[in-house]
């Protein structure tokens, strides 16, 4: 799959089984997301299909395998909702094909359509280092540091980032 040749669009409910697939694995490394690596399916659908404002797959079109996903919603409810806050997933295979960046600018275009002023990102762990470089690329500066706040399942505790940018 040459870089960023993927189509965008809204969540099905027959991609679960792929964006299960997608998140699975990623939960179980402990190293990116703060969930519990035992968290069950149900537990992630509703993370990350349920709760959500809105939730998006990437689909590789010669094929039409989800490779991606995101989810946009408020940052925080009430006088914070002008905020917006995302989460992204990638296949294994699909890494470091502009996925990431691709589904990145979706969302940004997608938060200003729906009147968010800016992005945040609460917890970007510091090692997780294309994603800081990818969120950098893509405007985001950090604006805070947690220190030792993620407990990295090989490397201990690890600084997370807040990284922020307005749209």
């Amino acid at each position: 799959m040459p870089p960023s040749a993927v189509a965008i669009r809204p969540y099905e409910a027959g991609d679960w089984s792929a964006v299960a697939d997608i998140l699975r694995p990623i939960i179980r490394s402990g190293e990116y997301y703060t969930f519990d690596p035992e968290t069950s399916d149900e537990e992630i659908e509703q993370i990350w299909i349920a709760a959500p404002q809105e939730t998006y797959v990437a689909i590789e079109p010669e094929s039409g395998r989800v490779v991606g996903t995101y989810y946009l919603k408020p940052n925080w409810p009430g006088l914070g909702s002008h905020v917006a806050n995302a989460g992204y997933a990638i296949s294994e295979e699909a890494q470091g094909r502009g996925v990431a960046s691709t589904m990145c600018e979706h969302s940004l275009h997608r938060a200003r359509e729906l009147g968010f002023r800016a992005m945040q990102f609460n917890f970007v762990v510091s090692t997780n280092e294309r994603a800081v470089q990818l969120w950098r690329r893509h405007g985001f500066e950090i604006v805070g540091v947690l220190p030792e706040a993620f407990r990295h399942a090989r490397l201990g505790y690890v600084d997370v980032f807040v990284m922020f940018r307005k749209l």
